[in-house]
């Protein structure tokens, strides 16, 4: 079909990216950059047994669903955790009250698609280490500071 494209989630994948951190190891792909989309993003990751995608965060200016395509993910957020099943969606809203992180507390592999709102700019906030980064779809983590470096507006302005 002309303007549609396909890709199946099951299927083996050649990766793009692998994270070797410790406690987040995962491989991942960019599915919505594979299949050539504009306004919504997707990455499909695939983590080991006793890891996790990335740190615990939310998001000013971007929304995140969260899909369950294989295996027993385990999605934390403020009220606690939830183990998912194949199939089960979760929306991660913009904000503290959508503050999430996925696990993988199970002794096999799973998979989840994370979509994205794809917001030009977002604001992403650790809770945990309290930092926050500055991120933009051209460019990635534009900064990564500590959320307890304020300054005053008017500093090293002059009149």
């Amino acid at each position: 079909m002309r303007g549609v494209d396909v890709l199946n989630l099951f299927a083996e994948h050649d990766w793009e990216a692998t994270n070797d951190h410790a406690g987040f190891r995962h491989r991942r792909t960019a599915v919505g950059k594979r299949l050539g989309a504009k306004l919504l993003g997707g990455s499909l990751y695939e983590l080991p047994p006793g890891e996790r995608t990335w740190p615990y965060h939310y998001e000013d200016g971007c929304e995140e669903w969260i899909v369950a395509i294989s295996g027993r993910p385990t999605l934390r957020g403020p009220d606690g955790e939830r183990e998912l099943s194949p199939g089960d969606l979760a929306v991660c809203h913009e904000g503290s009250s959508g503050a999430h992180q996925v696990i993988n507390r199970s002794t096999e592999p799973c998979r989840v698609l994370i979509l994205s709102s794809k917001s030009p700019l977002a604001v992403v906030h650790y809770p945990e280490s309290g930092k926050v980064g500055i991120w933009s779809q051209a460019h990635g983590y534009q900064k990564l500071l500590r959320s307890d470096a304020t300054i005053d507006y008017w500093e090293g302005e002059e009149a």
